[in-house]
């Protein structure tokens, strides 16, 4: 079963069986799909926003990446979701260029590369939080996403083991961080069940759904692998852009440049005998994936309740 880590890479991959970008809905999809509202676009806006209940924690120091464990998968990224036998290039204790620590205009950043696809895992086990950070693309890409939208990602509730996905990364829910997309729910591993509500937008590659608010409850699953963000709040190319991460127990908000986008909830990890375990909690991790991407303000700070979407 294809589970894939962005829409972009729904795109590569069909690229690289030889099939056409878009496809047709298969009847299996259309199935799924027929029970969705019609998506109609809306307004929304965060509000009563959580005060912190202790002290924030800084994610990068601008120094080293001791806090930090990094995975590389493999050398040539274009097998990544076709390998059958080729092993990844694994563990880099002793750190690797694709993730460099600096300080960027007297600030701490962290450098992602993106020409060997990978993870950075922060090595804290975190839940109840607000995380805000910055980002920006440089405009750099790397084949094999040379001619497609820069992309990356936010990995949280990180758990199991390195690589354990597509020998690349660790299991986890995604806040898509991919120019047009950013904000969109992608569940990194096949056993990682988000829930969310949405409405087909046929304006979109399969599987055509966009979060909304008052949309069919959906579970995030294959073959409807994604549910993309209410609106592209993104900035252009080579602009920082705000990004604020609210989880409490199991659900989450995705918010871009102060604008609400997607809300989660019954986050949980489906296990061997069909039962499911709440996913509340997990480490933090920041993806290598074709195009060079700067982060800096990252900070946590943990609450005891979420804000609240409302539509304007």
């Amino acid at each position: 079963m294809r589970i894939v880590a962005g829409r972009g890479f729904a795109v590569l991959f069909l690229m690289l069986a030889g099939m056409p970008a878009v496809a047709e809905t298969d009847p299996k999809l259309e199935t799924i799909l027929a029970s969705d509202p019609v998506f109609k676009p809306q307004r929304l806006t965060l509000t009563e926003i959580p005060s912190p209940t202790g002290p924030a924690v800084a994610l990068l120091n601008g120094k080293d990446l001791s806090d930090w464990d990094i995975w590389l998968g493999y050398r040539d990224p274009s097998i990544t979701y076709v390998n059958k036998s080729e092993k990844p290039i694994g563990a880099r204790p002793g750190g690797d260029p694709m993730f460099t620590a600096l300080m960027l205009d007297g600030e701490p950043a962290l450098r992602v590369d993106g020409a060997t696809w990978g993870s950075i895992v922060h090595k804290g086990v975190f839940g109840n939080y607000h995380l805000r950070l910055e980002y920006k693309w440089t405009g750099k890409r790397h084949a094999p996403r040379l001619n497609l939208p820069e992309n990356n990602g936010l990995l949280y509730h990180s758990f199991g083991a390195d690589g354990s996905v597509y020998g690349t990364w660790m299991p986890a829910v995604e806040f898509e961080i991919m120019f047009g997309s950013t904000g969109m729910v992608v569940p990194v591993g096949t056993m990682v069940k988000p829930v969310t509500d949405a409405g087909r937008d046929r304006s979109l590659i399969n599987p055509q759904r966009r979060f909304m608010v008052g949309g069919r409850a959906v579970t995030v699953e294959q073959p409807a692998w994604n549910v993309e963000a209410a609106t592209d709040a993104e900035r252009p190319v080579g602009q920082w852009n705000v990004l604020d991460l609210y989880v409490l127990g199991d659900k989450a908000i995705h918010v871009v440049n102060g604008v609400p986008v997607m809300e989660l909830r019954d986050l949980s990890v489906l296990n061997e005998d069909g039962s499911r375990t709440a996913l509340t909690k997990g480490r933090i991790q920041f993806q290598s994936e074709g195009a060079e991407t700067l982060f800096r303000r990252a900070t946590l700070t943990p609450i005891d309740r979420l804000p609240r979407i409302i539509v304007r």
